[in-house]
């Protein structure tokens, strides 16, 4: 359903350079560019996985300041886009934090740079998300991506935007905006109503 997607970026656990499992820092762009991306597509929320203290006070610090005093006067619209985002500190918190709200588990989509066997056509998950009724959640990871451990989690991979690119590297802001276009664009959104069959 259109009106209950879920949009994670994740910082932990991710794969590092030397191939151990780090927790990537948050740069402070990925906060409110991805928040004013999820609120242009109307998703229901955006959320930041962090474990690290100092990390989560930066993003804490970045949601203050223009949620409140002088930066929502002078930015309203960022304010408005940003009221959407929740910093939770690891996976299991994320699912547990949509579980309790909806009252079930959402279905979790691997997002990837990388080809990987069985993925899923973009145009298969769009007539997913518009038939499922559970809240969707799209995972995305930084760093050199999320591990196995996630990915075994998850009822669907997704294909990576650009499998054949010689230079695959996109931006995790980039690579968001990218998805939600491709999976909920104007032909089948507009305004929350569905304007008729994908062809």
């Amino acid at each position: 359903m259109l009106n209950n997607i879920h949009v994670a970026v994740l910082h932990y656990p991710m794969i590092g350079k030397d191939g151990r499992i780090v927790t990537t820092a948050v740069a402070n762009m990925d906060v409110h560019d991805i928040a004013r991306t999820c609120r242009t597509y109307n998703v229901k929320r955006y959320y930041i996985v962090n474990n690290l203290p100092m990390q989560r006070q930066i993003v804490m610090r970045v949601l203050n300041y223009w949620k409140s005093g002088f930066g929502r006067e002078y930015n309203p619209s960022r304010a408005e886009a940003l009221k959407m985002v929740k910093l939770v500190s690891y996976y299991e918190d994320l699912i547990e934090d949509i579980t309790t709200e909806s009252g079930v588990p959402p279905l979790k989509i691997f997002t990837s740079a990388k080809i990987r066997e069985n993925t899923v056509s973009y145009e298969k998950m769009r007539r997913v998300v518009l038939d499922e009724k559970r809240p969707i959640l799209f995972l995305f990871g930084t760093g050199r991506g999320m591990p196995l451990e996630i990915s075994e989690t998850c009822d669907f991979s997704l294909e990576p935007i650009r499998a054949k690119s010689d230079f695959n590297h996109l931006s995790v802001r980039s690579a968001v905006a990218i998805t939600l276009d491709r999976i909920i664009g104007e032909d089948i959104y507009q305004g929350g109503k569905q304007n008729g069959p994908i062809n």
